[in-house]
């Protein structure tokens, strides 16, 4: 019996023109479905656990409010529409697809449960509007029009007391970049890049809470890609080229270094707006404001497939692998958390890995032992997915864990540095 083809993985590029969602079959380039109507930013564009996309629009010129569409893979159309308290700028789903977080227009963040559309919690974070968002574990990364990224623990956001415990509403707050922070990227360990207009790109430990180093450009970047292969990341510059970049570098007296960028890929003729990486490293993706997107072999640095999708620039690419069977129903997004406008409480439910058997009293002992393990043995590729599982755990062991994890976090972010290669002799 021959053995089942692989999954279909598409393409997908947004505008902020209303040319919809278009969809390319990565394979062979044809063109699936065009979503519409779709007028997304950077950034407003996420696939919830391959189930649906949602796709935060556009308000009209002048207007004041934004609607977030839901699209079922196989239907052009609408299928939900909600309507936020405020346009939605940037749009996050976590992997397991069971809440999605929106960064507002005025600078408020929302996280909303996908099963019921309830508005678990919504909270100020920023000056002006949040133009990008990043999640690691249960650490939420934004980025901001006022140049400021904050780091937020999930854990305290959503437990009354531990938000009227903890010292400021954020875990850590950081302002080097001197213009509006435009894309932001996690990476293992705990390791966040972010970009701006200010033409840098800066690498940032969320465990220590501090700046790694700040990498020059000659142009603005307005996205950031990770190589999960390798410790480089890809910057799209507004002057078309998608720059080659070394995290790995040996750091100066200033904490710069322009010697990071190893090359550039040069395809598009006007600014790259979105770029994405596929699981394995070997593709990536970009969108520019020529209205094209392209596919690139990463070994090769060449171009395997153009795919043209309007006039307008195109704003976000995806790469998907739809689920099409078993789909929950869709509900709309609520725009306040209940009827008196209160949070219900509830608990963060965090994936914990296969052969962690709970153990009463120390919960996570077991993964502490497994994690050292593998760090022995070349490193780990789980990292600290569930060190943090408040599901039937006492609210008083919250502290003890978020201590646990942050001493792991420390000695994940050394071990991940110490192994980076330089780019130059010492």
């Amino acid at each position: 019996m021959a053995p089942p083809p692989p999954p279909k993985q598409l393409v997908l590029a947004a505008s902020s023109a209303d040319a919809g969602v278009a969809a390319w079959d990565l394979r062979t380039g044809a063109e699936e479905i065009r979503h519409r109507p779709c007028a997304s930013r950077p950034h407003a564009l996420a696939s919830v656990a391959g189930r649906f996309l949602a796709a935060a629009q556009a308000p009209p010129a002048g207007g004041n409010s934004g609607t977030v569409h839901f699209y079922h893979w196989d239907k052009p159309q609408v299928a939900v529409k909600s309507f936020p308290a405020e346009p939605i700028r940037a749009l996050l789903a976590d992997q397991e697809g069971s809440y999605l977080i929106g960064g507002g227009s005025n600078g408020n963040l929302f996280l909303w449960e996908v099963a019921s559309g309830e508005l678990l919690h919504t909270w100020h974070a920023h000056y002006r509007a949040v133009r990008c968002l990043a999640l690691y574990d249960y650490l939420l990364v934004s980025g901001s029009e006022d140049g400021s990224i904050k780091v937020w623990d999930l854990i305290t956001v959503l437990d009354e007391k531990s938000r009227s415990e903890a010292k400021t509403p954020y875990l850590y707050s950081f302002n080097q970049h001197a213009l509006p922070v435009t894309d932001i990227a996690c990476f293992l360990g705990a390791i966040a890049v972010s970009s701006s207009e200010d033409r840098t790109c800066k690498i940032w430990s969320l465990s220590e809470g501090r700046m790694l180093r700040s990498i020059p450009f000659p142009t603005s970047i307005d996205s950031v890609a990770l190589d999960p292969r390798s410790h480089v990341f890809y910057a799209g510059g507004r002057d078309g080229k998608i720059y080659v970049t070394a995290m790995g570098v040996v750091v100066s007296s200033h904490g710069s270094d322009e010697s990071s960028i190893l090359g550039a890929l040069d395809d598009h003729s006007k600014a790259v707006t979105s770029l994405v990486s596929s699981t394995d490293g070997l593709l990536l993706v970009s969108g520019s404001e020529d209205g094209n997107v392209r596919v690139w072999d990463t070994r090769s640095q060449q171009v395997t497939r153009k795919f043209k999708h309007s006039q307008g620039p195109v704003t976000n690419v995806l790469i998907v692998t739809p689920k099409r069977v078993n789909l929950p129903p869709l509900h709309p997004l609520r725009k306040v958390c209940s009827a008196n406008g209160e949070v219900e409480r509830r608990s963060v439910i965090l994936p914990r890995p296969e052969n962690d058997v709970p153990i009463p009293g120390n919960r996570t002992s077991t993964f502490v032992e497994h994690y050292l393990d593998e760090l022995q043995y070349g490193g780990s590729s789980m990292l600290l997915d569930s060190a943090l599982n408040t599901h039937n755990g006492a609210p008083n062991q919250q502290g003890e864990w978020r201590s646990k994890y942050l001493e792991l976090q420390d000695l994940f972010v050394h071990e991940v540095l110490d192994q980076m290669p330089s780019s130059r002799n010492p």
